[in-house]
């Protein structure tokens, strides 16, 4: 058993695909119209084989107030895994990304979290 699909609740898919691929480096990797919205996936460069995310549309009820209670309290919806969270920090910031917290030594992996602009948190994590 493998982990080959994931998602992430997204307020706007076009932004959302923005976001993914222009700015933080992912490649689109499905588009699949279905109404209207799509089914919308983007891939790692470095394993376009592998794990798929899903930019799946938040328009179910439930999920505007999850996803409001998790950034209220700071809680990532998900987590990146990136060589050094250092540098990942610097070249984010540099292209305007907000984060909320600033990378942090956790003893054995270093994390940071970045708003999504798409109303989520995402943690990156690198070991220290």
């Amino acid at each position: 058993m493998r982990i080959n699909l994931t998602s992430v609740l997204v307020d706007d898919q076009d932004k959302a695909l923005s976001f993914y691929t222009d700015v933080l480096g992912f490649e689109k990797k499905t588009e699949i119209p279905l109404g209207e919205h799509r089914w919308l996936t983007v891939v790692s460069p470095a394993d376009p084989d592998g794990v798929e995310l899903v930019l799946e549309p938040d328009a179910h009820p439930a999920a505007a107030p999850f996803k409001q209670a998790l950034v209220e309290d700071g809680i990532p919806y998900t987590s990146f895994a990136v060589e050094d969270v250092q540098a990942e920090y610097e070249r984010l910031r540099d292209h305007g990304v907000r984060f909320t917290q600033e990378p942090l030594d956790m003893g054995g992996i270093t994390t940071a979290v970045l708003d999504d602009t798409c109303g989520n948190l995402i943690q990156l994590a690198s070991p220290s």
